[in-house]
């Protein structure tokens, strides 16, 4: 007897499988080491400039949580995407979450110029976020947008301050940054555009407190 397997793509995945397949995808991106981005890094080409010791550990701490935050994003919309209901909002996550990875490759390479390394705590930001995903598109496609609306401004508004708490001379941190930042203000017009619904005040502003503490850890540790 011969058995035919279906392709993947021609398969009817259900929400279980989709759930599978995110965890399956989180064990790839935070062990994954390095990261393969597909563009260009925007500071290739730029010559390292000398920096002291405490501003080189800064800018690695800085990196680290840009890195850490884009973990997170990788698991927010890989969440989201694993129950959308809309195929087109499936693929436009998956599309954003496909983009996010070249950041994580342009914070990596930063990180090990600069003599350090990733969050060792990514497992657990891509699971609070992947978490956070799922449950909140199991409420429907819109608040999902939303979620991910909100999440690029707080994610934008992040990298325009480490712009300002860089190292001035750090050319080649500061040109990862700024892609960064204009790609997550993108990410955030197209949710909204795609019809994301506005988040309560009080769940802003839990964001913004969980955030807070990402981003204190992941400067360390």
């Amino acid at each position: 007897m011969v058995v035919i397997i279906a392709p993947m793509e021609d398969r009817h995945l259900t929400p279980i499988d989709r759930i599978l397949s995110g965890l399956d995808y989180a064990l790839r991106t935070v062990n994954s080491s390095p990261t393969r981005g597909t563009r260009p890094n925007p500071a290739a080409g730029i010559d390292e400039t000398e920096l002291t010791a405490e501003e080189k550990s800064h800018a690695a701490g800085l990196m680290r949580v840009n890195h850490a935050g884009e973990i997170a994003a990788q698991g927010l919309y890989q969440g989201h995407a694993a129950v959308a209901r809309d195929p087109a909002i499936e693929d436009q996550m998956k599309q954003a979450a496909d983009e996010e990875l070249d950041h994580l490759a342009w914070c990596e390479e930063r990180l090990t110029e600069l003599g350090s390394g990733p969050s060792v705590l990514r497992p657990l930001w891509y699971a609070g976020a992947f978490t956070i995903g799922a449950a909140s598109g199991v409420l429907g496609d819109r608040w999902s947008l939303g979620f991910i609306e909100e999440t690029e401004r707080q994610v934008s508004e992040h990298l325009t301050g480490h712009l300002g708490k860089l190292p001035q001379k750090d050319s080649k941190s500061r040109a990862i940054v700024t892609q960064m930042r204009d790609e997550e203000e993108e990410h955030g017009a197209n949710a909204s555009a795609a019809g994301a619904a506005p988040l309560p005040p009080p769940v802003r502003g839990l964001m913004r407190s969980v955030a807070k503490v990402m981003t204190r850890a992941a400067y360390w540790f």
